[in-house]
């Protein structure tokens, strides 16, 4: 369902819930073209040079232009808090890295990009005129990101002494999940966040991915939480489409 008001946005992403993802690309018009004819999205300049993706006419996604094309072509996951500095000196604290200082982005918020103590990347976002997703649990949306990491039992520590309250506290509907790094990964391969989108239908969507350009790594798969499977874009990025 679309969350409309920026209010009800507001309440909905809540200290440590995933509120937004951005894929920094070389080529944004060949990244338009690939995840428009994908998902079906529109697409409309934002702050920046980066461009927002719509589906339904919310906001989904942002794609962004590389500042250095040494970045590595990647998709990101944010998690929201009301304080970007405050989190990230606790982020420090819990023995991860601030990799980019909270830095103000227009009126739309503050965001931060920070590892955790493997060195897993994820951004901070403290809403201004943005609070995140319009739309998400959907189809053509955001539904889930997937931390891979080597421990376990060290990433619950970490995320759990970070964001109690949205993974466990009440009422809790967390949107992360923690699986180990497995076999479908290259050995090389460090620990990551990995973005789902919804998908109708998983076997058609990887037919568009290989139309479109793309690769499927893994899968499909089943999990706990719906069929799986790994993809990139036609730049490289990685992410994951997701069939409940």
């Amino acid at each position: 369902m679309a969350e409309n008001s920026t209010s009800a946005r507001e309440a909905a992403y809540t200290e440590g819930v995933p509120c937004w993802v951005d894929a920094q690309l070389a080529d944004v018009e060949a990244g338009k073209r690939f995840y428009g004819d994908l998902f079906g999205w529109s697409f409309q300049p934002s702050y920046g040079g980066t461009v927002w993706a719509y589906h339904e006419g919310e906001p989904v996604a942002a794609l962004a232009q590389k500042a250095d094309g040494r970045l590595p072509t990647v998709w990101t996951v944010y998690f929201a808090t009301p304080d970007a500095e405050a989190l990230a000196g606790r982020i420090r604290a819990a023995g991860g890295q601030v990799v980019t200082a909270p830095v103000p982005v227009g009126e739309l918020g503050v965001a931060a990009l920070v590892t955790d103590a493997e060195g897993a990347v994820f951004g901070l976002w403290q809403p201004g005129t943005h609070a995140g997703f319009g739309l998400r649990h959907e189809p053509g949306a955001f539904v889930w990101a997937e931390l891979y990491t080597r421990d376990t039992a060290a990433a619950n520590a970490f995320y759990g002494g970070l964001f109690h309250e949205a993974l466990f506290g009440p009422g809790a509907e967390p949107d992360v999940g923690r699986a180990p790094l497995t076999d479908i990964f290259p050995a090389e391969m460090p620990p990551h966040f990995l973005v789902h989108f919804g998908v109708e239908d998983c076997e058609a969507t990887l037919t568009e991915v290989n139309r479109l350009g793309g690769r499927i790594q893994a899968g499909p798969f089943d999990t706990s939480y719906g069929t799986v499977a790994v993809v990139t874009d036609g730049q490289g990025a990685s992410f994951a489409v997701l069939q409940r």
